[in-house]
């Protein structure tokens, strides 16, 4: 049985339709194109799938970053954010429209440009910022942990626990973790409460006057940058919040009409988070003195301890951020594990990272190396970095994406001469939006943008990527006398006979 999982960059996919069976079930949507997963999702559904997607380790673990960076103006560079990712919104819902299947960015990718090695070079880059999202997560979970049980954790202790959570993702995952719509409410609900105490408590200390908003409108930075460029840098890492928007094309074949709703509540759903981004900026920055949050690995949680003295809710505030931070771990570390698993079986990347465990149907081997990668990235940035390990994962997430978007927002530009799906209605984004939306992620992907840590881990890991591809390359070629198979990018996302 084949039941792919919601998850970045490789989920929720169907099969190439020539490999589908009779009797599998599969329909057919309004543009002719076959598909065998059931339209459940309505707007409501796809609404809270996409703001639980958005919402998460981001807000949780790197506000108190972003005004370290750029002092109490953070709000800022977290509404610069929103409109960058809110321009390269509009690429991705006119190509989930126009081109309707599961695979996002290698989908589009391989049909703008026909080069496999350009494929895949998207594809794993969709793959290593799962790996660097999930590791950011776990170093989150691993603050909270501390904090909720009173424990004074060194940055060996720190990195123990995050080590230990992802060993335990691993554990879940190989068990077979089935991920569905309603697990993700649930999620949502958690993440969401989370923050809306934090806004509460905002309101609360505002009225006991115990907010300073004049701190707001004040712009400091740590170098002499000035502030137009130091405002970029900051952008790039407050990019990481947004990131998941992505995420939700892949639900294209399950979402019931799609070229109505995906557009409106995917818009709908990015202004939503985008003001709550903005509004917990804000208390933040008002409650909690910026030297001391610029400090923090738990910022809301001292928003809540500083804004709210004496009620006992500080107490379980970790452990509400525990679990809302740990959703974005786990949903990232199935769609790696997939995603190279899928890769394995397509010929791209050595077949043993294709291997699945009896029994429990898992793709145990890719488990085990992607929480392998997953642990060596905590133990080597916590080293570099110590309580700078959120900012480095989270600045090396949003840059790998950075690079996906650019690329994305190019392919929307060049599949505008594609008129072969002119028969079915599809979302038309405004045409300089594309344009607007490569030119400002390339932007961000400058050194003016980015430290140099970021670029050290991402390189990292895409030279490991292109290092398993030439070697499949050179062994089918040399050994067995085949080419790599990587032909339809819409069998990378599938996950056959893979149970959750």
């Amino acid at each position: 049985m084949s039941d792919p999982s919601p998850s970045r960059g490789a989920t929720s996919a169907s099969k190439d339709t020539s490999t589908t069976t009779a009797g599998a079930g599969d329909t057919t949507d309004s543009s002719g194109q076959s598909h065998e997963l059931k339209r459940v999702m309505g707007p409501g559904l796809l609404l809270l799938f996409i703001v639980g997607d958005i919402l998460g380790t981001g807000v949780y673990a790197l506000t108190g970053n972003i005004a370290g960076e750029i002092g109490g103006a953070a709000w800022a560079p977290i509404l610069v954010a929103f409109v960058v990712a809110t321009i390269t919104a509009f690429s991705y819902l006119e190509l989930v429209t126009k081109y309707p299947g599961a695979s996002g960015a290698a989908l589009y990718t391989h049909k703008a440009f026909g080069l496999h090695f350009l494929t895949f070079l998207v594809t794993f880059a969709v793959l290593c910022s799962g790996l660097t999202s999930a590791a950011t997560a776990s170093s989150t979970v691993a603050s909270n942990f501390a904090k909720g049980f009173h424990l004074d954790m060194s940055p060996l202790g720190i990195t123990v626990v995050a080590v230990t959570f992802m060993a335990l993702l691993a554990l879940i995952n190989l068990r077979g973790v089935s991920e569905s719509v309603k697990l993700n409410v649930v999620l949502t609900v958690i993440e969401l409460t989370g923050l809306l105490i934090v806004i509460l408590v905002g309101f609360w200390a505002a009225f006991q006057g115990n907010a300073d908003f004049s701190r707001t409108v004040v712009f400091e930075t740590s170098d002499d940058k000035g502030m137009f460029m130091a405002l970029t840098a900051v952008t790039s890492l407050a990019f990481f919040s947004f990131v998941g928007f992505e995420d939700s094309v892949n639900m294209v074949e399950e979402t019931k009409d799609p070229t109505r709703n995906f557009p409106r509540v995917m818009l709908i759903g990015l202004c939503i988070t985008g003001v709550i981004y903005v509004v917990v900026s804000l208390f933040t920055v008002a409650i909690v003195p910026i030297g001391e949050l610029g400090e923090s690995t738990t910022p809301l949680l001292d928003v809540v301890r500083i804004g709210a003295p004496g009620v006992p809710i500080d107490t379980i505030y970790p452990f509400l951020t525990i679990f809302a931070v740990a959703n974005t771990a786990l949903i990232n570390m199935l769609m790696a594990s997939r995603l190279l698993y899928g890769m394995a079986k397509q010929g791209v990347i050595p077949g043993f990272l294709g291997k699945v465990l009896p029994g429990r149907r898992t793709p145990w081997t890719a488990i085990i190396f992607t929480t392998a990668l997953g642990m060596v990235l905590i133990v080597l940035v916590n080293n570099a970095m110590g309580k700078g390990t959120a900012s480095a994962l989270g600045g090396t997430t949003a840059l790998l994406l950075l690079g996906v978007f650019t690329v994305v927002n190019i392919a929307a530009i060049i599949l505008r001469r594609d008129h072969s799906q002119e028969g079915h209605k599809y979302f038309h984004a405004p045409r300089v939006l594309p344009y607007l939306g490569a030119v400002t992620c390339a932007f961000l992907l400058g050194p003016w943008a980015q430290d140099t840590i970021e670029y050290q881990i991402a390189l990292v890991l895409l030279a490991l990527g292109v290092v398993l591809w030439l070697v499949n390359f050179l062994y089918g070629r040399l050994v067995t006398g085949h080419r790599t198979r990587f032909q339809h990018p819409e069998d990378i996302a599938h996950l056959e006979d893979i149970d959750r």
